[in-house]
């Protein structure tokens, strides 16, 4: 099950071209209400994690199933802003209402998550791994997961292994996903 220089030099490469410029939140969307300090925390945590979203989850503007099964659409949108499942019946929809259920998803549905389930992270490159982690694979998965219980710890050395633990799919190891954790990593020093 190991991985691969390339698959690790890959994602080296990618994350040092997201963390030098990641991209920059609509201006159209209201951010929530918190301090100077963490507002620009938060918001460079989650243009990152939304870099990485964009990046691994691909843009789809018609509904179609994910590996794991479940109607998707835009970045890997099980549902939209208002909270409807996507079902494969459903329009398609623009590159702009992808971007927006993108950024709204990362910031009001992911970001309060991660920092509910783990309250000490303080690093915007943790904090963006942990978005993109929880994005990918949802909520209930982090809380139940041996990575919250070492990032509340402090036990960041062991966060890499853990991370790489969520490399499957319907019970096969996704390259893709191989990949996405390796990006998930290197985010994680990012200061």
């Amino acid at each position: 099950m190991g991985i691969t220089d390339a698959i690790r030099n890959r994602a080296a490469a990618w994350v040092r071209e997201v963390v030098q410029e990641p991209a920059p939140p609509s201006p159209n969307l209201a951010a929530p209400a918190v301090s100077d300090r963490d507002s620009s925390l938060n918001a460079l945590a989650c243009a990152t994690a939304a870099a990485l979203a964009r990046r691994f989850e691909g843009l789809r503007l018609h509904p179609y199933l994910c590996p794991a099964g479940k109607p998707t659409i835009g970045y890997g949108a099980t549902y939209y802003e208002g909270g409807r499942a996507v079902t494969l019946k459903d329009p398609p929809i623009t590159k702009e209402r992808a971007e927006v259920m993108l950024e709204l998803m990362v910031r009001r549905v992911y970001l309060p998550a991660v920092q509910r389930l783990c309250p000490g992270v303080t690093e915007p490159g943790q904090l963006a791994a942990l978005i993109d982690f929880t994005y990918n694979l949802g909520a209930g998965n982090l809380q139940a997961s041996t990575l919250r219980k070492r990032v509340n710890a402090g036990r960041w050395q062991d966060v890499p292994t853990e991370l790489r633990k969520w490399i499957m799919a319907k019970g096969r190891i996704q390259r893709g996903l191989q990949t996405r954790r390796e990006a998930d990593i290197g985010v994680l020093a990012m200061r």
